[in-house]
């Protein structure tokens, strides 16, 4: 029988949508890192900036700044509705044209001959573009900080297991020792590249001002081409974001970079949650978790919450970062038509998926432990055998290939394989417990342990 509650119909008494994350976990608690609101707080200040540097370049009186500024109040940014404000995006395609309208109306109730330099000689490519320039510069910040904590933790954590021996399994198997550290040093050099890399495309995201059509020709014809060549610089300034080479229509170059930029971190994070939650497991145990989350039929379990929300987001970072290439590469003559306004909702996401990683990566790794006797333990489980490849190196020489693969054929069969060593005739010189002990063949696995701590603490 259909339900009376015409909240779940919607309709003209259905209550406002609201979007928290609900199947989102990952991005629950980061979600106002790119909510709605705080995009429109990115696109009225990039409104207001452009009247700034029409200011800063000449064009404008100063006398309009102090209506522009009360058009950036928080309490009146508060009272817009932007459920309303997002259906009347609908009739021209995006929320710049109705938001011109309040904003205009703000500022004329401030100063009426002010309310005419907003949005002057712009189009509202120039401000939804570089207000999610300044977005995706406001959000990589918050990740960094993330990022440079998780990777703290693990440098503390590399350090103190740097020469505990454990198997390094290749295509799921044990393949030979390498050290818990050794292990971890591979996830702080991730996350050191990624980080890295946000760095530098955050630092240079660009402004977007080019006009109807990326020639500025209204700014030059208002203000003359010297102004209208100064302007840009000036808009880039006033929003904390690099000067444009040119208007960017079209060349969406920094769109798929940032977007390039946040996958990477997500896939290091990745890296992270995928060996966390395989070494959780309970036949291996070799971590334990801080925290970790309860079965609704099973209260046994503590499954790996935060590893696994982690990885869900490096499920989805990748065709999210795909489909900016998909539009970038659709973005046709000098404006796009639909290529460009399929990037928002995606970068948004994108911004709030890699958010929500970080902040997970950071509580993962703030209770992560790691159990050595356990994982000397698990070394174990081969008879031996994991160091195959030693013995190869120091037994073939004596009795040849044959008789080697031999002895190592009847100690997989289930043969003691030092006794199997030990009585051999061309063994009498060899210390076998010395060759068979993983700890002693672990290459530079120390070493790489060490370097990645020292790169950890020098990037601080």
């Amino acid at each position: 029988m259909p339900s009376d509650d015409r909240s779940f119909r919607g309709g003209e008494d259905a209550a406002a949508p609201v979007d928290a994350g609900l199947l989102s976990p990952v991005t629950a608690r980061t979600r106002g890192a790119a909510s709605d609101d705080v995009v429109l707080r990115h696109l009225v200040e990039a409104e207001i900036s452009l009247g700034r540097a029409l200011v800063s370049v000449g064009a404008a009186p100063e006398s309009i700044l102090a209506a522009l500024n009360a058009a950036a109040d928080p309490d009146w940014l508060r009272e817009i509705d932007i459920p309303r404000l997002a259906g009347d995006a609908v009739a021209d395609g995006n929320p710049m044209i109705p938001l011109i309208a309040l904003l205009r109306a703000r500022v004329a109730g401030e100063d009426p001959d002010a309310a005419a330099w907003i949005h002057r000689g712009a189009t509202s490519q120039d401000i939804i573009d570089s207000a999610l320039m300044t977005l995706g510069r406001d959000v990589a910040s918050r990740i960094d900080a993330d990022l440079g904590e998780t990777i703290a933790t693990l440098a503390l954590l590399a350090e103190r297991h740097r020469a505990d021996p454990a198997a390094a399994r290749t295509l799921t198997q044990h393949a030979v020792p390498t050290t818990i550290g050794a292990r971890v040093a591979g996830w702080i050099r991730a996350l050191i590249d990624a980080r890295s890399d946000l760095h530098v495309v955050a630092n240079s995201l660009p402004a977007q001002l080019g006009g109807a059509a990326g020639t500025l020709a209204a700014f030059v014809e208002q203000f003359g081409p010297d102004t209208a060549a100064a302007l840009p610089a000036l808009f880039a300034d006033e929003l904390g974001l690099a000067q444009p080479r040119a208007p960017w229509h079209t060349e969406r170059r920094p769109v798929t970079r940032l977007g390039d930029a946040l996958a990477t971190v997500v896939a290091a994070l990745g890296l992270v949650a995928t060996d966390v939650a395989t070494l959780a497991r309970t036949e291996i145990g070799e971590v334990s978790l801080g925290a970790g989350g309860g079965s609704s039929a099973m209260p046994h379990k503590q499954n790996p919450v935060d590893a696994v929300l982690i990885r869900s987001a490096a499920l989805r970072a990748p065709g999210l970062a795909a489909q900016l290439h998909l539009a970038a590469g659709l973005a046709v003559d000098e404006r796009p038509d639909g290529a460009w306004h399929a990037e928002w909702p995606v970068l948004v996401e994108l911004l709030q998926l890699t958010a929500g990683a970080a902040s997970r990566g950071a509580a993962l790794t703030g209770g992560l432990g790691f159990d050595a006797g356990r994982a000397r333990a698990n070394l174990a489980l081969t008879g031996g055998l994991i160091v195959t490849e030693r013995l190869g190196i120091a037994l073939r020489p004596l009795i040849g290939s044959a008789r080697f693969d031999e002895l190592v054929e009847a100690a997989g069969a289930g043969g003691d394989l030092r006794e199997l060593v030990a009585t051999l005739p061309e063994a009498a010189d060899l210390d076998v417990d010395a060759l068979l002990d993983p700890a002693e063949y672990l290459g530079l696995a120390v070493s790489l342990a060490d370097a990645a701590v020292r790169e950890a603490r020098e990037a601080e």
